[in-house]
């Protein structure tokens, strides 16, 4: 059940604080994380491939400081676990560490036990590395469909308090195209769950997404910022997404159909300027933090003690 009311705290003009903020956000994961891709290494041979998350990481870490911005990171566990001083490092700079599950496996491609055994995993992992309670998590690939309708009730299972893994259109690896584009409160027999869906602007009656992964480095920079304005004038935060190998243009390339190639590497030079100049036209606050501005803490979400 969603809770179609959403708490707001109101700046001394009268207009939500919360409102005219974005939220920015890292799915911290290495350059051959790509799914369904056939030359994709298996996770058993994860660990023989030449990693660039440490350099890529570190070096969205100086750009959001650079910036003075505090984001959000959603840890792929296997990540975590074989670099924690990467948890504990984001932590130290004020961001937020989150999960990106374990193994990064579609959600649909998963029962609803192994689904809860993945998120547990990844977030004792997580929690371990940095010292403090994990509460948010995102799937690999925003993979909640129609076939997991299981999906918040497992998460409040696994003691998450917010998601950001419906992506309210049609997509790839599945999205919701019916679902809500503004957050929103789900209630589950295990426990409430809010849900930030990523950020879509309707186009001539089609649900589209600007503001992450291949979007964001294929779409110019004004029209980027044209779009957010209109999701913050609606007053939904709008929900930025990156990974550390999308500034990171001397990553080695999978074989892959050209059309997935182009989604991939596209534009890849010119995507840390394009970062830096929009991490300076927008504040910015974590998915935490806009939940405590909103007042959902109080509404019933728990986050914060381990």
């Amino acid at each position: 059940m969603r809770d179609p009311e959403l708490p707001r705290t109101a700046d001394s003009d009268g207009v939500p604080v919360q409102s005219r903020e974005c939220i920015f956000s890292v799915d911290v994961e290495d350059w051959f994380h790509i799914l369904d891709l056939e030359s994709a290494p298996a996770l058993e041979d994860w660990a023989g491939f030449p990693s660039r998350v440490e350099n890529d990481f570190f070096r969205l870490l100086d750009l959001l400081e650079e910036a003075g911005v505090r984001a959000t990171c959603f840890f792929l566990g296997w990540v975590a676990h074989r670099y924690p001083h990467l948890v504990r490092e984001a932590d130290r700079r004020g961001h937020e560490p989150a999960s990106h599950g374990y193994a990064h496996r579609l959600a649909y491609r998963m029962g609803p036990h192994e689904f809860l055994e993945d998120a547990i995993r990844a977030k004792r992992i997580i929690e371990d590395a940095c010292g403090r309670a994990v509460c948010g998590y995102r799937a690999a690939g925003f993979s909640v469909t129609e076939q997991t309708p299981w999906f918040f009730e497992k998460l409040a299972e696994a003691g998450y308090s917010y998601d950001s893994s419906v992506f309210p259109a049609r997509r790839n690896h599945g999205g919701l195209s019916g679902a809500p584009p503004e957050p929103s409160l789900i209630q589950t027999a295990s426990g409430a769950v809010a849900e930030f869906p990523i950020s879509v602007v309707p186009i001539f009656g089609v649900r589209l997404c600007f503001f992450g992964g291949g979007y964001l480095r294929l779409f110019p920079l004004r029209l980027i910022k044209a779009m957010a304005g209109r999701v913050l004038a609606e007053g939904r935060p709008v929900v930025f997404y990156v990974h550390p190998r999308e500034i990171d243009p001397a990553q080695p390339r999978l074989k892959m159909p050209a059309a997935r190639r182009f989604r991939c590497y596209v534009n890849l030079r010119a995507a840390t300027d394009k970062l830096r100049t929009l991490l300076r036209c927008f504040r910015f606050t974590t998915f935490s933090a806009w939940l405590e501005h909103a007042g959902w803490i109080e509404e019933g979400i728990r986050c914060g003690s381990r």
